[in-house]
Formats: structure tokens, sequence, C-alpha cells
């Protein structure tokens, strides 16, 4: 789109030049993400604080030009990509914890705070954030509020949304407000707290977060289960959840991505159906009853081994085979189609099941991994975009993954959010007074549909 000169110019003298960016080489890193989607924005700015930041929100309004707010771009459904043109508020400047009150349990923190800074930090008081995403090193608070974005803790301890108390914020018509509380609990009014996460930037722009602090373990204690076939490993993990004590960590793995692994890192792995890892943390002195307990849990017919890492070397050892699992995807399939759907734990023998079905009917190969402890499994499609008869394939492929889920009580996503990638199979799963409702908190928020427009919610 055309961006007005006064636009441009009121944004230069309220942040100053630098913080402007209107040269075509400086705004097309700012218009991608992990989806491997690009368009780039007609403009680029820095916010750095609160002030700032209703005043870009004001002048958009006024000159009628979409807002798209963006962390460090490590999402993966195009949420961040500039599709109507119009201005990216970068947030990567603000970057400050505030406060951290360590009797109290809370952190305070801006959005452009990585989730690695934030575990620093809450670590120097025996404290850590739950959420941890594989990107931890690099994506922001920002970013993890914006998808709800949990990572494997979230089985013991909770997403974004449970272990947030709070958020101040630039609604789309440049109001700044302030919700939740700064205590365990609180129940004024709405929840605008839990609204706000996951949203994905189309109603505001998060300032700053009050995060709930959870006192780190004494010791951590891993283990790898290794099954003849996915059945096994997926009936283990309906009853390792159903036992009492909860692993902090419980992923799986399925026989292609162990297959995968195996030829990237050369790693000794046995021909197997699928690979468990679990990790249980607590007290010392319960630690030996809590690793028993789990191991039984996860003991069946189909179980080939088990191991228990007893230190930090052998830890590191065991998590070598799942770390691996990234990168040998990205060499193998670099321009995969990957989902993040999830079900009940119960229901996960019937995903996979369904999914191996769905991969001979279409001949595509369909790698599964994920957090399995909530039934959160990463359904990766190994497909050529070059390939027009695959990708058409794909999408009827894609779209019978979707269903299957759904008719096993699913959700479409789990942390990884909406986007552009799956806003038109949001449908399926959101009834049509939901959505009207839905669209209207938008209007309420958002009322010239300046923020991060074209996301999330399928188009009328």
């Amino acid at each position: 789109m055309l961006i007005p000169h006064e636009l441009t110019t009121a944004l230069q003298e309220n942040l100053g030049t630098d913080n402007v960016l209107t040269e075509d080489a400086d705004r097309w890193p700012y218009g991608g993400d992990n989806s491997r989607r690009q368009v780039s924005p007609d403009l680029v700015a820095y916010a750095t604080t609160t002030e700032q930041i209703v005043t870009i929100v004001r002048l958009c309004n006024q000159y009628a030009v979409p807002i798209i707010p963006r962390g460090r771009g490590t999402g993966t459904t195009g949420a961040t990509v500039p599709v109507s043109g119009g201005l990216v508020v970068s947030l990567e400047r603000m970057n400050r914890i505030l406060k951290i009150s360590a009797e109290d349990r809370y952190i305070v923190a801006q959005p452009g705070v990585t989730n690695m800074e934030l575990q620093l930090a809450a670590g120097k008081h025996g404290f850590f954030w739950p959420p941890d995403p594989t990107s931890a090193e690099f994506c922001t608070l920002g970013g993890n509020l914006a998808y709800n974005s949990a990572g494997p803790r979230a089985v013991k301890y909770g997403t974004p949304r449970e272990n947030t108390l709070g958020l101040k914020a630039i609604t789309g018509a440049g109001e700044a407000i302030a919700t939740g509380v700064c205590t365990s609990k609180g129940v004024v009014g709405y929840d605008l707290t839990r609204l706000l996460i996951g949203s994905e930037g189309t109603l505001a722009i998060i300032t700053e977060a009050t995060l709930q602090l959870t006192p780190l373990a004494q010791c951590t204690r891993t283990l790898q289960a290794i099954y003849t076939d996915i059945q096994s490993a997926a009936a283990a993990v309906s009853s390792i959840m159903a036992q009492p004590l909860i692993p902090c960590a419980l992923e799986f793995i399925d026989r292609a991505a162990i297959n995968m692994i195996r030829d990237y890192a050369n790693l000794e792995l046995p021909e197997a159906g699928a690979l468990l890892m679990i990790e249980v943390d607590g007290n010392e002195e319960s630690m030996e009853y809590a690793t028993q307990a789990i191991e039984t849990a996860a003991r069946n017919s189909g179980l080939i081994s088990i191991r228990s890492a007893h230190n930090e070397a052998e830890r590191q050892a065991l998590w070598r085979t799942r770390k691996a699992l990234s990168p040998a995807l990205r060499k193998i399939a670099p321009k995969k189609i990957n989902e993040d759907v999830v079900v009940p734990v119960s229901a996960i023998p019937a995903l996979l099941g369904g999914l191996e079905k769905v991969s001979q009917r279409y001949a595509i190969p369909i790698v599964n991994f994920g957090h399995a402890g909530n039934g959160n499994i990463h359904v990766n499609l190994l497909v050529d975009p070059d390939d027009r008869i695959q990708m058409q394939n794909a999408e009827r492929c894609l779209s019978d993954v979707f269903d299957l889920v759904l008719s096993l009580h699913g959700t479409l996503s789990g942390e990884h959010g909406v986007g552009l990638e799956k806003k038109n199979f949001v449908a399926r799963e959101i009834e049509p007074a939901t959505l009207d409702l839905m669209r209207r908190i938008k209007q309420q928020f958002d009322p010239n549909n300046i923020m991060n427009p074209g996301k999330m919610l399928p188009d009328q």
C-alpha cells in the first residue's frame, strides 16, 4: 500500500529518523518468519516505550495503515508477515526486565526480552518461568504470549496463559489498558489477560507482562524408553499420565523420525517404532520413588529398552537424540509442512494410527514427534513445494489430518498459533456463532481493523 508521506514524517519526528526504516533492503528482513512466507512491509519502526506505541497506533488509525507487531520472527504460521502491507512495529528493543519479586514469585518484563534472558534472571533467585519453546534462546516474551507458546514443560507446569498474572497493552484504538493482577488470586472483572494471550497481535500490542514464577526443582532425572511400535509408545503415554506423578517433560518420536536422526546425527539407535523422552523433577528425597513410578508406568509388552540418566553428562547424551531432530528435518526436508495439532492423551493411539493411513493414502511421508504428555503432536508432511502434483495432494492430505484431529475432539494448534497457515480451517473447529462473537470482540479492541489484519480469523 502507499504510505502517506505525512505518516512517515510524523513517525520520524516521534521516534527518531534512525528508528524508522524506509529503504527496501532495511525493510525486507522484517517481512517474513519461519513459515517461509515473505512480504516486505512498507515501513518498519522500532519502539522502546509505551508512549511511542500509543503514538504509533493513533497515527496509523489516522492514516488507516495496518500495524503488524513483531518480536524476532520465530513463528511458523505467517502471523507477522505483512500481507496487507503497512507498518511493522518491532518490539525487540523493548527488552528490559523491570522488576523481580522473589518473595511474591513474579517478574515484570517488556515484550522484547528473550525467553532465555527471563530464565537466567529468574534462575538467579531460584525460580523459572515454565514456558520453554525450542527457540528459547532467540524468541521473545512478546511472541511467547502472542502465540501462547509453551514447550515440553507445559505437561506439568502449563502454558503462558497459566503462568501470566497481568499485562499492559495498547489496543487497536490507541488506548493503554492494564489487565490482571500481581497476586496468585484475582477475580475482579473479565479475564482480559487470557484473552490477549494467544491473540497474535490482532487486538492489542503487549508492552509489559507480569509473569508468575515457579521454584526450580532440586533435581531432575531423565529416561529414554524405546518401543517396537507407536501403539505401544502411545499406550505408555496414557499409562504415565493416568498415574499421580506428572513428568515435567514427555516427548514422543516416531519411527520415521528415529531413522532420520540415526542417519543425520550418526547416533546409535535400535530399529524401533517409537521413542519416549521422559523427564521427572522434584526433591532429592523423592526422586528414586518418582523415577520408579514413571518407569513402571512406561513398561508394557512393546518396550524394547528403558535407560535412566544419573548425572548431567548422561542426561545430555539422552537428550541428544531429541535435539538432533530439528536440524535433521531442516536438512532432509527444508520445505516441510509442520502442524502442531493436539488431541486428548487417550486419543493419541487413534491419531497416530490415523496419520499412518493418511500418509499411505496420499503417498506423502509424515514424521511425528512432540509433547505427548498433553497430546500435542507435531505432524510434519515431507513435501517438495516445487512439485505441483505433490502439493495438490498435500492440500488434501492436510485437510484429512485436520478432520482426523477434530474427529478425536482435538484442536488444530497447540502452540504455533493460526496466523495465515491455518485460518482457512478455523471454521471447522469453531462454530459460526462463536466466530461472530470473536469478530465483535476484535471490533471493540480494534475498531478500524488496523491490528494485524487478515490473520487468525477466517475471512467472511
